[in-house]
């Protein structure tokens, strides 16, 4: 069973930090797997048993795995180079992703269970409220962005001429795989802190039925675990409420709590 530590908190006046703690073991991607081949992945789809929603899933993680190496080696280009430039550039589009589309993104399908830590000054039904808010919000946006994203497609196929390596193709590929990533992160969640106990049934898989007592007990059990953190308060008790939680501050949350410090900061420059 997979668990999910998201952390909450207010960062600067109405704005709210919602991420997720880092995850080795999920994160870690083995380089010395071998990359995956076009003819494997329509082998895959091609097989017998397996719905829309399978293949989807599959395409998106091929994709992901294209992207991911091609970044990698970019991302060891010698400096100075065409590609170290061109990682540079690909660095700035990405500081202009939403901070809740990165912890939409982090709410992957093997999650079935959250363990919610936040202030204890916090009324918690305040705190599953707006975690409720953040995934609906992010599951109209984000399915509005993918098919936004996936119409933009087709005309940027023709920049394919140019004697240069297609950027916008690339980079429309990965706003569609982003987006759909987000917004199954955004139905994953709202299952995750739903009042609803018929709901937490389908954390198992829609359609499957509970072949074990650990899952029948999940299924009757609610996936969130609110928990209270006195820790967490005292650690923004110096917060200014014009400038909001300081960087150093935050930078200690992040390594007490094991969090991605720049995705924290991205929530304290929104406006």
């Amino acid at each position: 069973m997979s668990r999910a530590r998201i952390v909450v908190f207010p960062i600067k006046g109405r704005n709210w930090c919602f991420v997720r703690s880092l995850d080795s073991a999920s994160a870690h991607r083995s380089s010395s797997s071998p990359p995956p081949q076009l003819k494997d992945l329509w082998t895959t789809i091609t097989s017998d048993g397996r719905s829309v929603k399978d293949n989807a899933e599959t395409v998106s993680d091929f994709v992901a795995e294209k992207m991911s190496r091609a970044w990698s080696g970019l991302e060891k280009a010698p400096e100075g180079s065409f590609k170290s430039k061109l990682h540079s550039f690909g660095v700035r589009l990405l500081s202009r992703v939403k901070p809740s589309e990165i912890f939409l993104k982090s709410v992957s399908e093997d999650v079935r269970k959250v363990e919610i830590t936040y202030p204890a000054s916090l009324n918690p039904r305040l705190v599953r409220r707006r975690l409720r808010h953040i995934a609906m919000r992010g599951s109209a946006d984000h399915k509005k962005y993918f098919y936004g994203s996936v119409s933009l497609l087709p005309a940027t196929t023709a920049f394919s001429v140019l004697p240069l390596p297609n950027i916008p193709f690339f980079w429309i590929l990965f706003r569609a795989y982003s987006n759909w990533r987000a917004l199954k992160g955004s139905e994953r969640l709202l299952l995750l802190v739903s009042d609803c106990s018929r709901s937490w049934s389908l954390l198992n898989g829609k359609g499957k039925e509970t072949d074990s007592k650990d899952d029948s007990k999940l299924s009757r059990e609610a996936p969130w675990v609110l928990q209270p953190s006195k820790d967490l308060e005292g650690l923004l008790a110096d917060k200014n409420a014009e400038d909001g939680v300081k960087e150093c501050t935050i930078a200690r949350i992040c390594k007490e709590y094991d969090l991605e410090k720049n995705d924290v900061l991205k929530y304290k420059k929104l406006i």
